[in-house]
Formats: C-alpha cells, sequence, structure tokens
C-alpha cells in the first residue's frame, strides 16, 4: 500500500466556480499526464475531473506532500495565478496508504460526494481510469486497486439502502407523475426553460413522452429546450392565447406572482372539463390557491417535494455506517490480495531458474549418465523430472499463499 496516493481538490475545501480552473483540456490531457509522470517518477497514474472534485491517482514511491503538490500542479502548467495556486495548495488533500484506498473506497460510493448515494460518480471514476489505462498511463498495481473499487461500490449500491430513495425534487417529481400512468401521447406543456425544467424534461423524454410545448420569457431558450424535446415554443404571453389543449402542465419559472391564474387555467383547458395534472416546481408557486380550488387538479409541487427528499436524505445517512463496515471489509481483502500479488510477481521467475537448472543437470552434470541410458530409461527419467519441476513451480507459490492467509 505504500505506493498508493491521492492528490485531492473537492467541494469540501473549494468552492464549485473555482475548480474550473484546475480542469485540464482532453486534448491536453494524454500529453501533460505522460509528461508529468515522467518527469516525477511516477510509475502510474490516472486523474478524475467531475463538477464537484478534480483527482490525480498515483502510485509512486515519492513523497506527495503541499511541497510536491504545488510542483506537480505548477508543472501542469494550468495557468494558475500565485494567488489560486497558493489558495488550491491550502486546500489540497493528500491521502496515502490505506487512507488513500478509504478514500477512493468512499468517493467510488458516494459517501464523498455533494450528494450522498448518487451513483454517477462510479462510472466517473472508471470512465477516468480507462482513459488512463488506454493511454498508458496505468498499470498493475492501479489495475488491483481500481478492481478494489469497483467492486466495494457495488456491494454498498446493492446490499445498503443508500441510493435507494430519490432525494432530488425533480426525480421525485417524475416519480409522482409516473404514478399516474399517463400515456406516452400526453399533450405536456412546460412553462420556464430553466435548469429545473430542463431536467425533468429528461426524465419525460427517456421515457417516451413525446408532445411538448414549450413557453419562456426568453423565446430563444424556449426553441432551445423544444429543439431538444421535438416541441412547439412560444413566449410567456403566449401562454394565455393557447388553445391547444393538454394532460399536464409543467411549471418553474422565478416569478414572484401566480403565472397560472384561474383565467389563464380556464383558457388553456379549451372547454375540457377532466382532472388535469400540475407540477408546479417554483418558489413560490406558479399556480394560484384559487385554481386549486375551482378544477380537479392532480396537483405535485415542490414543498412536499422537499419533505420527502429530506425524509430520504436522513435515511441515507443512517446507512452509512453499514456501507463503512462493506469498506472496511474490502480493504482488508484487498491488503491480502495485495501481499498474494507481491508473492506472484517475486515467483515470476521460479519457473525459469528451475529449467536452468534442468537443463544444467542433463547437459552438463549428468551429461555422461544420462547418455549411458536406455531409451526407456531415459523416457521414465524425463517424466520424473517434468512431475517434479511442475511441483517444485507450484509448492512454493501455495505455500507462500497459505501463509499470508494465516497471518491474516
Amino acid at each position: 500500500m505504500k505506493y498508493l496516493k491521492v492528490l485531492a481538490f473537492t467541494h469540501k475545501q473549494i468552492e464549485l466556480k473555482e475548480l474550473g480552473k484546475l480542469v485540464i483540456c482532453q486534448e491536453d490531457l494524454n500529453a501533460k499526464l505522460q509528461q508529468v509522470k515522467l518527469h516525477f517518477g511516477i510509475s502510474e497514474l490516472f486523474y478524475l475531473a467531475t463538477c464537484n472534485r478534480v483527482e490525480f491517482v498515483m502510485a509512486t514511491t515519492q513523497q506527495v506532500d503541499k511541497a510536491f503538490a504545488e510542483k506537480f500542479i505548477s508543472f501542469l502548467n494550468m495557468g494558475l495565478c500565485s494567488h489560486y495556486l497558493g489558495t488550491f495548495m491550502n486546500a489540497a488533500s493528500i491521502y496515502e496508504d490505506r487512507e488513500a484506498l478509504n478514500h477512493l473506497l468512499r468517493t467510488s460510493c458516494s459517501l464523498e460526494s455533494l450528494v450522498v448515494g448518487e451513483k454517477e460518480i462510479l462510472a466517473q471514476l472508471r470512465k477516468a481510469y480507462e482513459k488512463g489505462k488506454e493511454a498508458g498511463l496505468t498499470g498493475d498495481y492501479l489495475r488491483m486497486v481500481m478492481n478494489c473499487v469497483v467492486k466495494t461500490a457495488k456491494e454498498v449500491y446493492t446490499h445498503t439502502n443508500i441510493s435507494k430513495n430519490p432525494i432530488s425534487v425533480v426525480s421525485l417529481a417524475y416519480r409522482k407523475l409516473k404514478d399516474l400512468k399517463l400515456c406516452s401521447n400526453a399533450r405536456i406543456l412546460i412553462i420556464g426553460a430553466g435548469e429545473t425544467n430542463r431536467n425533468i424534461s429528461k426524465y419525460l423524454q427517456k421515457h417516451k413522452f413525446s408532445n411538448f410545448v414549450i413557453f419562456n420569457r426568453t423565446i430563444a431558450k424556449a426553441q432551445l429546450l423544444a429543439a431538444d424535446l421535438n416541441g412547439e415554443a412560444h413566449g410567456l404571453k403566449e401562454l394565455k392565447a393557447y388553445k391547444g389543449g393538454f394532460d399536464v402542465i409543467i411549471t418553474c419559472t422565478s416569478a414572484t406572482e401566480p403565472i397560472i391564474t384561474p383565467e389563464i387555467y380556464t383558457s388553456l383547458l379549451a372547454g375540457e372539463t377532466g382532472r388535469k395534472t400540475i407540477v408546479d416546481l417554483a418558489i413560490p408557486n406558479d399556480t394560484a390557491p384559487e385554481v386549486l380550488e375551482q378544477y380537479p387538479v392532480n396537483f405535485i409541487e415542490v414543498h412536499s417535494l422537499n419533505e420527502v427528499a429530506k425524509r430520504n436524505l436522513q435515511e441515507r445517512y443512517c446507512e452509512l455506517v453499514h456501507a463503512e463496515a462493506i469498506i472496511d471489509q474490502n480493504i482488508t481483502e484487498f491488503l491480502l490480495q495485495l501481499k498474494q500479488r507481491r508473492v506472484e510477481i517475486a515467483m515470476r521467475k521460479v519457473p525459469e531458474k528451475i529449467k536452468e537448472i534442468r537443463s544444467t543437470a542433463l547437459n552438463t552434470v549428468f551429461v555422461d549418465e544420462v547418455q549411458g541410458l536406455d531409451e526407456q530409461s531415459r523416457e521414465i527419467l524425463e517424466k520424473v523430472i517434468n512431475y517434479m519441476e511442475k511441483k517444485y513451480i507450484s509448492v512454493p507459490m501455495v505455500m507462500a499463499k497459505d501463509i499470508l492467509i494465516r497471518e491474516n
């Protein structure tokens, strides 16, 4: 474990908007990492960059401290001024040995994420490693580390409830909408083209909903979202004149007064009288209370969703102790596997040495005696030597593994 080091910059110490300054352009990434690997004598290396962390995972005998980190980042030539370089160095987290493995396992299980239980980080870690592997930056040691990382994360996600219940308002809103069992051609009006509505529209599109009309104050943003959804785009002022009917309204704007007033809702109904659905994710709500009083509506709103999200988040945190037990168990197993692997590597030359001894015995030391044997005796001798050669190769390996297992 003495070779594993992690240099990390995360949301815990650095503002998200500042982390972007540490992101390396993909076009330059492999060349820069190859250069830094060679310059600092690092055996293996890969680089992880997400929206809330930038990390360098390495196998090296180098002492990795703040002084090394500053030289390392400076060599990467990211164009950081001295002020930002100093800020990042003060915020850098450095992990070594068992602590480094523990950090990687916690990260892969989302215990270090902004949102505990979100699985995206595991895929991001795997992708980062695979890119490093393809570029020839990693080797056998980090391969074993990543096998442990993936195995541990899968066990945590499978055997705990850390990711079972959604905690984002958007995913909760979609689940409630899904429970209504709408047909995929349901008429969906989207009011507002901000991030929240863009995110929920991705869920809808993924699940084959296809009938969208988007309204937004800035028509250009409505057009962008409409292009993604293959829908219509209108300015928000056109809402009160729209007569195309609807089954669902999804609304999230920054308006301080209700957008969906009784007058506008009546107009949007276009004479239809059935129960409709409103998903209102705005704060304050875009829907006037009178609409809910006067009309039959399935109303999904942000306040109740937030309460569910908080409960679900608390449940996730209750699962941390189970996740950490799985992590500890996997670290213990990995340390044994690492010792076994080192024995395997150390003993790779045993077969070659035994073959050399065999050749010397038959062709030099006992050459006269062997040549004096008849053909049948030579065959028997060959069989005996082959048998002993195989045993001499396998027995030390088995014994070494048994010793390691008994020690642990």
